[in-house]
């Protein structure tokens, strides 16, 4: 039997970073994480306790609620994939809305949500048999994890996927305004101070912008062939 790996799997933001990782960990039978979804859950958790107001994030008043922010993931064996709860609430589809996004970066930046956050992240990864997505994984996280990848897309198409999938669930919005988050998100998820985005030296590049998923199983299978010939 095959060792268990942990794969990071970090890059910009609507990527198709998710997507990518739980096809992988699916054939792979492994545990899927979206670090992603923490940050998220946390960003919703300061929204509907008012502590993101008028656009003013309450850095205190999110720092003193952390001990009572529970996330965890649970496997939807209908759906096949595992999905976050927020204190034993399914937010998977709440946590994918554009004022989450809105605010999901700056909040992430907050040292001390950054840390509980990696502190659980590396608890989930104990055992291995993991794939995790997120912006620093492979470079803060777990700077050890066997096979890093690292994502990337042109801005306008990572723009036209995340408006195609809101708009599958339903979700009015202008295209314009996804186009204008997904550039702020990378000025501000490259330009800040607490673990910014960034390649790993050792991460495998995958540029997706004219592949589909079949293509990107592909290119991986080929990646984890090499990592296993070489180990």
């Amino acid at each position: 039997m095959d060792k268990k790996l942990i794969i990071a799997v970090d890059g910009y933001s609507s990527c198709g970073k998710s997507t990518f990782a739980r096809k992988i960990a699916s054939e792979l039978e492994y545990i899927f994480i979206d670090s992603g979804a923490m940050y998220r859950a946390v960003t919703l958790y300061a929204l509907r306790n008012d502590l993101i107001d008028n656009g003013k994030i309450d850095i205190e008043g999110i720092i003193s609620a952390l001990p009572y922010i529970r996330i965890d993931f649970r496997f939807n064996t209908d759906k096949k994939l595992y999905e976050t709860y927020l204190n034993n609430e399914n937010v998977e589809e709440d946590i994918r809305g554009i004022e989450v996004s809105d605010y999901v970066s700056p909040l992430s930046q907050i040292r001390e949500v950054r840390d509980k956050m990696v502190h659980l992240q590396r608890e989930i990864g104990v055992f291995k048999g993991i794939v995790m997505d997120g912006r620093d994984i492979g470079t803060v996280v777990f700077p050890d994890a066997d096979i890093k990848i690292f994502m990337t897309a042109s801005p306008d198409i990572r723009a036209e996927r995340r408006y195609n999938e809101l708009r599958e669930k339903g979700v009015e919005i202008n295209y314009n305004d996804i186009l204008e988050n997904v550039n702020t998100r990378d000025l501000a998820d490259s330009g800040r101070d607490l673990s910014p985005l960034r390649q790993a030296e050792d991460a495998y590049v995958l540029d997706n912008s004219n592949m589909t998923v079949d293509d990107q199983m592909d290119w991986f299978r080929n990646i984890l062939q090499k990592y296993r010939d070489e180990n």
